[in-house]
C-alpha cells in the first residue's frame, strides 16, 4: 500500500511513484552527502552533497540593492550546510521586480551593493557555491509585499506599467500589462545578458534563469498569458523562442554552469504541462543547459494543485528521465529522510529546499546527523554539536584551558 503523498503522486500523473528504499539502504549509501559535478563550458563545480538552498525573495532591497538584510541572511544559510546557496529572484531591470523591494542587478549601483554584501557574506562561512537566479516578472511586477496583500500597485502606490507578452492580466480586475513589441524584447535580453555578465564578475559560481511560478519567460511559455499572433505567440515552437533567445544570448556572454528554473505544468487544462516542458527541456539541453530546477504553477489564479510531501517530484523524474540532464527536485521537501529518499530512487539528482532553510537555517547539519553524513562548518561552530550528533561535521577536534 501506498503511503498517502505518494498516492497522490501516483493519482496526479497517472503512474506509480519510485519504490520505498529501506532505512538500511539509505544509510549505506547516503546519497545526500556524495558529491556531484556540475558542468559547464569552464569546466564546472563539484558539489561535496546534494542540498541545495532554493532562491527565496526577502523583499528587502532599497531601489534594487542589497542590504544588510541580505548580508545576515546570506551569512545564515551559507553557514547551512547546504553545497549550493541560490539569492532570490534579481531582477534585470527595474521594472522587472516582483515588488519595489525586490533584488535587482541592472546598474553599476546595484551591482556594488550586490557584491560587497556577498562578498562579505562568503568570508563568513565555509566555502559555498552561489547560484544568482536572474528573472523578470512580467506582468506580475509592480505587486505589494506579501505581507501587505501582495497585489498590484497603482502609481499613487509605488508601482509601475508591467509588461508581458500579451495585453493579458494576471488577474481578470487588474489593469492590462503594455504587450512587448520587438524593440522590448530585444531590451530585455539585453538586460539578461548584462546582468548575467555582471554576476559573472562578482564570482558567483552559477546561474539559473527563472522560466516558472508565472514571471515573463513563464508567461511566454504558457498559452493562458501568451495570445500574441507573431513569431512569438501562438504554437508550441513559438511559445519557447523567446525563452530560448534569453537563454542562448546569456550562454553566449557566460560560460560558468547555467541552468533554468522551470514551472513543469501551469496545473490548468489547456495551459503549459509536462510534455511540453520535456520538450522544452530538450531544447534547453541542445542549447546548452547544464541543469534543469523543476517547479510548477504560478501563471494563472485557476491552478489546481495536488498539494502533497513532494509534489512535484514526479515532475523533476519524469524531465530527468527524458532528457538526462542534472535535474534539482523542489516543492515540500521537508525531512532528511525523504530527500534522500528522492536520490535512492532515481528522482533526481540535487535537492532543493525553501522555507524549510528559513524555518531552521541548520537544516543541512540535521541532516548530516540524521542520516549519518558529514558537511563543513565554520570552526566557530565546532563546539556546538549534541552528542548525538557529534560526526555531523567529520572528523574536528576543539582544546582550551
Amino acid at each position: 500500500m501506498l503511503c498517502v503523498p505518494c498516492q497522490m503522486m501516483a493519482n496526479t500523473l497517472g503512474e506509480l511513484p519510485p519504490r520505498h528504499i529501506s532505512t538500511t539502504e539509505q544509510i549505506a549509501m547516503r546519497l545526500l552527502f556524495t558529491p556531484l559535478h556540475l558542468p559547464s563550458r569552464r569546466g564546472g563545480i563539484t558539489l561535496p552533497n546534494r542540498m541545495v538552498v532554493a532562491p527565496m525573495c526577502q523583499y528587502q532591497a532599497i531601489d534594487g540593492c542589497a542590504t544588510d538584510w541580505h548580508l545576515m541572511h546570506w551569512g545564515n544559510l551559507l553557514n547551512s550546510g547546504a553545497a549550493m546557496f541560490t539569492i532570490e529572484a534579481t531582477a534585470v531591470l527595474p521594472e522587472g521586480r516582483i515588488t519595489p523591494n525586490c533584488l535587482g542587478l541592472w546598474d553599476d549601483c546595484t551591482e556594488a551593493a550586490l557584491a560587497d554584501h556577498l562578498q562579505r557574506a562568503r568570508k563568513l562561512a565555509p566555502h559555498t557555491a552561489v547560484c544568482m537566479q536572474l528573472a523578470h516578472a512580467g506582468r506580475k511586477a509592480a505587486s505589494a509585499v506579501p505581507w501587505r496583500g501582495g497585489q498590484l500597485l497603482s502609481a499613487a502606490e509605488g508601482g509601475w506599467q508591467p509588461v508581458g507578452p500579451s495585453a493579458l492580466p494576471h488577474l481578470p480586475h487588474e489593469a492590462p500589462p503594455h504587450a512587448l513589441d520587438a524593440q522590448g524584447l530585444r531590451d530585455i535580453v539585453a538586460a539578461f545578458v548584462a546582468a548575467a555578465r555582471r554576476a559573472d564578475g562578482m564570482g558567483v559560481d552559477a546561474i539559473e534563469l527563472h522560466c516558472a511560478h508565472g514571471y515573463l519567460l513563464h508567461q511566454f511559455l504558457s498559452p493562458l498569458a501568451n495570445q500574441r499572433d507573431d513569431a512569438y505567440g501562438g504554437s508550441f515552437e513559438n511559445r519557447i523562442r523567446f525563452p530560448l533567445e534569453v537563454f542562448t544570448a546569456v550562454r553566449a556572454a557566460f560560460d560558468g554552469v547555467l541552468g533554468v528554473r522551470l514551472s513543469a505544468t501551469d496545473w490548468v487544462d489547456g495551459g503549459w504541462d509536462l510534455p511540453q516542458s520535456e520538450a522544452f527541456a530538450k531544447k534547453l539541453k541542445e542549447a546548452g543547459c547544464d541543469f534543469m530546477h523543476v517547479s510548477s504553477a504560478g501563471v494563472s489564479p485557476q491552478q489546481k494543485i495536488t498539494l502533497g510531501a513532494g509534489y512535484q517530484v514526479p515532475f523533476a523524474r519524469a524531465i530527468r528521465a527524458s532528457t538526462g540532464m542534472i535535474t534539482t527536485a523542489v516543492g515540500l521537501i521537508t525531512e532528511p529522510e525523504q530527500a534522500e529518499a528522492i536520490l535512492q530512487a532515481g528522482d533526481a539528482d540535487l535537492v532543493a529546499l525553501a522555507r524549510a532553510f528559513l524555518y531552521e537555517p541548520r537544516w543541512g547539519w540535521h541532516a548530516a546527523a540524521k542520516l549519518g553524513g558529514t558537511v563543513d562548518a565554520n570552526p566557530v561552530y565546532w563546539r556546538c554539536l549534541p552528542r548525538e550528533a557529534q560526526a555531523a561535521f567529520g572528523k574536528v577536534s576543539v582544546a582550551q584551558r
